[in-house]
């Protein structure tokens, strides 16, 4: 004798699985519309960087005082 109208937790489980559809479709939809009207943006400037490498030898004096 169940019906769908006594099994109220079958409908509570329904209901947030559609609201979190529901939150995921309109999120998306609202960064598709927010990306569309900006212009690209480049996140990384393109600078040239100097690198300093200092090789240390195992006999060397800053090794022997790291060990």
């Amino acid at each position: 004798m169940s019906t769908w109208t006594s099994l109220w937790y079958i409908w509570l489980i329904l209901l947030a699985v559609f609201l979190l559809l529901l939150c995921g479709v309109t999120a998306s939809c609202m960064k598709f519309c927010c990306r569309k009207k900006r212009p690209p943006v480049e996140t990384f400037p393109r600078h040239p960087h100097d690198l300093t490498v200092i090789p240390i030898d195992s006999d060397s004096t800053a090794h022997s005082t790291v060990t």
